[in-house]
């Protein structure tokens, strides 16, 4: 980004893709400003409104939402004054100062029934409160502001915050053994690879003059699908070569788990689009949680000891 071009505006500022993003940007020296609560509250739409007419980024990266699935049903208004009230918010100041908006959605506004890979154009219908108040917040970001990214993304984890992953090396400290879910399917997705897809989409999304077909709705996730008890198998082990306790991982049904929202029971996301639009995808997810339990735990032992011996050899005839 050259000197007199606007800057990106990143609204949130704890959560997991907004955390990532922040790390991107400081690592690669880019001009960006953080909007987080109070001063930019989603819940407060004037509040967003003034942190963008203040900031007049040429990108607002909308990476805040409300995210509690269950606590949704119990909190329908809050969820949806965030996920869209607040969003539409963000959408029209975004417009009014000439900027893109890149807005997160997820695979909830989907009710499952299909058993290939979900495209863009396939019709919504939330199981919940929480996917029906993203469905809302997709529908009014891409009409208060023709210049949009919507991202639609799953089960993301990553080495910060409240996530699966971490869930999952807690209870494995604690328990003997962990139940998990084993007939939900999905895309593990890593926020700093969401966090890379958007540093490349800036560029292109703060153009003077964008290509149109840039916009739209597009799903971003890591390749490959599996089940919560698969990702969970999957974390075990890698932490247990790290030095972790390798403890019994066993699969039940959803109905042996029950929750106050219901889930999507298939949720695979198809990436074709992104990728024929912008020549982009995201790695495999088993490639994303290694880097990701290398970052919490550090290299695998049987890595890190070869690594000791290559030194210790190199020493010698140094």
């Amino acid at each position: 980004m050259t000197s007199d071009e606007r800057s990106i505006l990143i609204i949130g500022r704890h959560g997991q893709v907004s955390r990532s993003l922040i790390e991107l940007l400081e690592a690669g020296g880019q001009r960006f400003t953080v909007a987080g609560r109070p001063e930019a509250d989603l819940r407060d739409p004037q509040s967003v409104r003034r942190a963008i007419l203040a900031a007049r980024p040429s990108v607002v990266v909308n990476a805040a939402a409300y995210t509690a699935v269950d606590k949704a049903k119990d909190e329908p208004d809050a969820a949806f004054a965030v996920n869209a009230a607040g969003a539409e918010a963000a959408a029209k100041a975004a417009a009014d100062v000439d900027a893109t908006i890149i807005h997160f959605s997820t695979d909830y506004v989907f009710d499952g029934s299909k058993r290939v890979p979900y495209v863009e154009t396939d019709p919504v219908a939330p199981l919940g409160i929480y996917g029906r108040s993203k469905q809302e917040g997709e529908d009014r970001v891409a009409q208060a502001n023709p210049k949009h990214i919507i991202l639609r993304t799953a089960w993301v984890f990553s080495p910060f915050g409240s996530n699966f992953v971490r869930t999952m090396l807690r209870l494995s400290v604690e328990r003997p053994e962990i139940k998990v879910v084993a007939d939900q399917r999905g895309n593990p997705t890593f926020a700093p690879d969401l966090a890379d897809l958007v540093g490349k989409l800036i560029p292109l999304a703060s153009a003077s003059s964008p290509d149109p077909r840039i916009f739209g709705t597009f799903h971003a996730v890591n390749r490959n699908e599996t089940t919560w008890f698969g990702f969970a198998q999957a974390i075990i082990e890698g932490a247990a070569r790290r030095g972790g306790r390798d403890i019994g991982v066993l699969p039940i049904g959803t109905k042996d788990y029950p929750t106050k929202a219901a889930r999507p029971a298939y949720s695979v996301l198809s990436t074709e689009k992104l990728r024929a639009v912008y020549g982009l995808e995201l790695r495999p997810w088993r490639d994303a949680l290694s880097d990701c339990l290398d970052r919490l735990a550090g290299p695998p032992r049987d890595e890190a000891a070869e690594h000791s011996q290559q030194i210790n050899r190199a020493g010698k005839f140094a």
